[in-house]
C-alpha cells in the first residue's frame, strides 16, 4: 500500500532545444581539448626534438674524448717508459754523488771543529745531595746528635727542647 498526499513533482520535461543546447557546450569544450592537446603535443615534439639533438651532440663528444684520452693514455705510457730508461740512466750519478757527500762520522761523535758549533758540558747525573754537599735526610731521635754530620741544620739543639733554635753549621 502507497500513500499519496497529493503533492506532485514537477516532470523534466525533454525539450529538443534544451538537449542541442547541452551538445553544442559539450561539443565546445571537446574542441577546446582537442586545440590545448594539440598545443601540448606540438611543445612535447619540440622538446623531444631538441633532447634528440642534445643527445647526438653528446655522443659525438663522447666519441671525440674517448679518442683523445687513448692517445693521452699512450702518450702517458710512453713517457713513463721514458723516466724508467732516464731514472737507470741517472742511478751511477746519484750513487757517485751519495758516496761523494758521505757523512763518516760516527753518529754519537760531533765535529767540534767549527767555532759556532761548540760541544756543551757534560750533564751532572749524581744524586742531589752528592752534586750540592748535603747528606739525605735522616730519622731524627728524641735527642738528636747535632755532630753528626748528616743531621740537618734545623734541628733544635738538645739543650733547649721547648725553644726552635736553629743551630748554625
Amino acid at each position: 500500500m502507497s500513500l499519496h498526499l497529493g503533492i506532485r513533482r514537477p516532470k523534466p520535461k525533454h525539450r529538443a532545444v534544451d538537449a542541442v543546447t547541452n551538445l553544442r557546450a559539450e561539443n565546445h569544450r571537446l574542441l577546446t581539448q582537442v586545440v590545448g592537446a594539440g598545443q601540448t603535443i606540438t611543445a612535447l615534439q619540440r622538446q623531444l626534438d631538441d633532447v634528440r639533438g642534445k643527445r647526438a651532440e653528446a655522443e659525438q663528444v663522447v666519441v671525440c674524448l674517448s679518442a683523445d684520452l687513448g692517445d693521452r693514455t699512450e702518450e702517458r705510457d710512453q713517457l713513463l717508459d721514458e723516466v724508467a730508461a732516464l731514472r737507470a740512466r741517472l742511478a751511477p750519478y746519484l750513487a757517485a754523488d751519495a758516496n761523494a757527500n758521505a757523512i763518516t762520522v760516527p753518529p754519537s761523535v760531533r765535529d767540534t771543529g767549527d767555532g759556532a758549533d761548540q760541544a756543551t758540558a757534560p750533564i751532572d747525573v749524581r744524586p742531589l745531595w752528592e752534586a750540592h754537599g748535603i747528606s739525605p735526610v735522616i730519622r731524627i731521635a728524641a735527642a738528636p746528635d747535632t755532630t753528626d754530620p748528616r743531621t740537618p741544620t734545623w734541628v733544635p739543639s738538645p739543650d733547649n727542647e721547648t725553644t726552635q733554635s736553629l743551630r748554625v753549621a
